[in-house]
């Protein structure tokens, strides 16, 4: 199928064509099976180096091989080079190396570690394509041939994630957005989204009334590029899913997403986690969350909500979101004085699946609170993070809380302060599923039971 599509984008007439070029039927069905055979074979060689990965990134580099040699064997017109030269293509495929240091923990890295790092990239041999590296001229070029092909079309979903947009990117997309009144998806994530380029997303794009998703993740929008943003979200009433996360934004841009999202009264899923609002946004958002009663998911880890911030936001999705089934709260610098809300919180979330309380100072007042919260019920549990929480003696606790649900898969509780007498402890409660404690992707947890042991004040991992 896919090779008859390209037969036909290479010969039949179309934006593309009409630039470059087309191909005879003949010359257009050979070329594009040898672009199949050359994308294929890059994208299965991608595929069996991470045999534990889903596939999709192998799908995604199968697509764009595709698309890349379409374009070149347009640029270069009809004639017999053709055939010789996707042919040498298909043999630098099957020696790409798939080169990707984008996995492991962010850190910054020494001299030397990156020398090691980028050894590969001296191997005799390598071939690669840095696509953010591509003339500016270039990119603008293509994304406005995509907004002028697109122009007028009435669009359900747009997607224009992962490209180095900015706000030049988002003007070329200019037709395009100008052209949409009836948007009900909008992905806009990894784009290098400015404020200056959060701006124009709010100039460009007419009306936001039916939109029901919008997506907005892994930008450098600050505060002001968030007050844009949120004039946005002021105008979609039917939003269902709203993500906002990893944007740089602080305080002042917190409180005017807060201030709009209280108009959003349809809200199932909301994701803000890696943002730096602190109290007084945390505060906000708590008054604006007492009017979502159809939230499912709730993400806002790594907030720095503190104590204060967590109890307004813990107090409030108490009494409204009673189908609430995804908490997550990690990283934010709450303590047991918190605790009590917290617990209450969670007591009154019958329907939960997930909780992440990861990398807080609870300690074992807190374990033993959200323990006890966690006994009656909770029939649909599956995950409880409570890793890295200074927690002893109330891991066993938290242990005998989950242990007999039914669903239960996960619990996680790696870095805490816990004695091998409460290690031996946790391996005896879980003896008939020995797995919950066990690996997990994402996790750290590295064996059968991951969790710290204290031994004359030095840690280890078991």
């Amino acid at each position: 199928m896919l090779v008859e599509r390209m037969t036909n984008n290479l010969s039949n007439p179309s934006i593309f064509t009409q630039k470059y070029g087309s191909l005879n039927k003949e010359e257009a069905a050979e070329n594009a099976k040898q672009i199949e055979d050359a994308a294929f074979a890059a994208a299965n060689q991608h595929y069996e180096k991470e045999p534990d990965g889903d596939g999709s990134s192998a799908v995604q580099l199968y697509a764009k091989e595709c698309s890349k040699l379409i374009l070149e064997v347009l640029k270069r017109g009809s004639g017999s080079k053709d055939k010789e030269d996707v042919k040498s293509q298909e043999v630098s495929a099957h020696h790409e190396t798939f080169f990707d240091i984008s996995k492991g923990n962010r850190a910054f890295i020494e001299a030397e570690e990156a020398q090691e790092l980028l050894r590969p990239l001296k191997e005799p041999g390598n071939t690669y394509n840095f696509i953010a590296g591509r003339p500016e001229e270039e990119a603008l070029d293509v994304m406005k041939i995509f907004s002028v092909a697109l122009e007028g079309c009435i669009l359900k979903s747009l997607d224009l994630s992962n490209n180095a947009l900015g706000e030049k990117g988002v003007r070329a997309f200019e037709s395009l957005l100008k052209s949409q009144s009836s948007l009900e998806e909008l992905y806009l994530m990894n784009d290098g989204i400015s404020e200056a380029a959060a701006r124009a997303v709010h100039e460009l794009i007419p009306s936001t009334e039916k939109l029901r998703v919008l997506h907005f993740h892994n930008n450098m929008t600050g505060d002001e590029g968030a007050v844009a943003i949120s004039e946005v979200v002021k105008g979609s009433p039917l939003l269902e899913d709203f993500r906002c996360s990893t944007t740089r934004v602080g305080s002042e841009g917190g409180i005017a997403l807060s201030e709009a999202l209280g108009t959003c009264i349809h809200l199932k899923k909301l994701n803000l986690q890696d943002n730096m609002f602190g109290i007084e946004a945390g505060d906000v958002l708590s008054k604006a969350l007492s009017t979502h009663e159809n939230l499912t998911e709730v993400y806002l880890s790594y907030l720095n909500l503190e104590d204060e911030g967590a109890i307004a936001i813990t107090n409030v999705l108490k009494e409204s979101a009673p189908s609430l089934e995804v908490l997550e709260m990690a990283g934010n610098e709450i303590t047991a004085k918190a605790a009590s809300s917290l617990a209450a919180c969670v007591a009154a979330k019958q329907l939960l699946t997930k909780l992440n309380l990861a990398e807080n100072e609870l300690g074992d007042e807190g374990a033993i609170q959200i323990s006890k919260a966690l006994e009656e019920g909770h029939v649909q549990l599956k995950e409880v993070d409570m890793s890295q929480n200074l927690i002893r003696v109330g891991a066993r606790l938290l242990a005998q809380a989950v242990v007999a649900k039914p669903e239960f898969k996960l619990l996680n509780i790696n870095g805490n302060f816990i004695s091998d007498e409460g290690i031996d402890e946790l391996k005896d409660i879980f003896k008939k599923s020995p797995d919950v404690l066990g690996r997990s992707r994402g996790s750290l947890m590295s064996g059968p039971v991951a969790v710290t042991r204290a031994v004359d004040n030095r840690f280890f991992y078991e």
